[in-house]
């Protein structure tokens, strides 16, 4: 898209790009063998939109959060974002049931426009897990993805309350080689990887989810508690996003009650609120 001037390099990136994606599936497939299949994740795998609930928002039965898109921009596209948010501490939502969440930035995926009647299906992202087994107890860890493949876990501590930096940013305007790198600030770790990816650019986001379940019974976890990440210091394209309300995605149940909901942009525009189990969200300050 951003290189009509050497389009065999764009195939041979593109191509480069899809045999990363299947070797990073065969990777994540094999590494711990028939068994590990079933435990596989993939954050934002496909973004699954739910009817609306009012105009001025749109719903997902697996996202909630923020989504700007080139149609809804004005054309522009995404070559960089950027964000912070605190690991959220997860407890059990219902007795007896695994639960699981993501909070995640990422490029691709979500809304094109404003109504999001066109979805993108590229995705490039990284961000935090905070699960809850049966039993109860909690986990948390960091993972980074490129669609199609399931997300790789990241050799980094993660505990409740850990201070988060991510950003996702193309090393060179139309290379679709791409810099990921995830900071936990509270605990001074850094991850840092750089592949290539071929995205539409279309998209960026700033997301809490519930993450697909791969294996055997694929389906989209079930939601824990969680309190409250604070997403804050957006930027794309590497200035502010100016946020706006109409941007923000709800969450809503399989009987389309909203189940998770984002605040209103904070006062300078660049974070927000994520609430799980709530109808709405007071924005950080407020």
């Amino acid at each position: 898209m951003h290189v009509e001037h050497a389009p065999r390099r764009r195939g041979r990136l593109r191509s480069l790009a899809t045999a990363t994606s299947l070797t990073l599936l065969g990777l994540a497939l094999t590494a711990g063998g028939a068994s590990a299949a079933t435990t596989l994740r993939s954050h934002g795998q496909l973004l699954h939109l739910a009817p609306k609930l009012s105009l001025n928002t749109n719903t997902s039965n697996n996202w909630f959060g923020y989504n700007q898109g080139t149609l809804e921009q004005g054309t522009k596209l995404f070559s960089s974002i950027s964000g912070y948010w605190t690991v959220p501490t997860a407890t059990q939502h219902t007795a007896g049931q695994a639960e699981a969440s993501s909070d995640w930035i990422g490029i691709g995926g979500g809304c094109v426009d404003a109504g999001c009647t066109v979805t993108d299906s590229t995705l490039i992202q990284t961000g935090t897990e905070q699960d809850v087994s049966a039993t109860g107890q909690a986990s948390y860890s960091a993972w980074w993805e490129i669609i199609p493949a399931p997300s790789l876990t990241i050799s980094m501590t993660v505990s409740p309350g850990d201070r988060m930096y991510a950003s996702i940013a193309e090393l060179i305007a139309g290379s679709n080689l791409w810099k990921i790198t995830l900071k936990d600030i509270t605990r001074g770790e850094t991850f840092t990887t750089t592949v290539p990816y071929a995205s539409t650019h279309l998209t960026a986001e700033w997301i809490e989810e519930t993450p697909l379940e791969l294996g055997t019974s694929p389906g989209l976890a079930a939601l824990p508690n969680l309190t409250n990440p604070d997403f804050d210091l957006a930027t794309v394209n590497g200035v502010a996003p100016h946020l706006k309300s109409s941007e923000a995605m709800d969450l809503v149940s399989s009987s389309g009650q909203v189940i998770g909901a984002p605040s209103a942009p904070d006062s300078d525009f660049d974070g927000f609120g994520a609430c799980a189990w709530a109808t709405s969200c007071s924005a950080p300050g407020s």
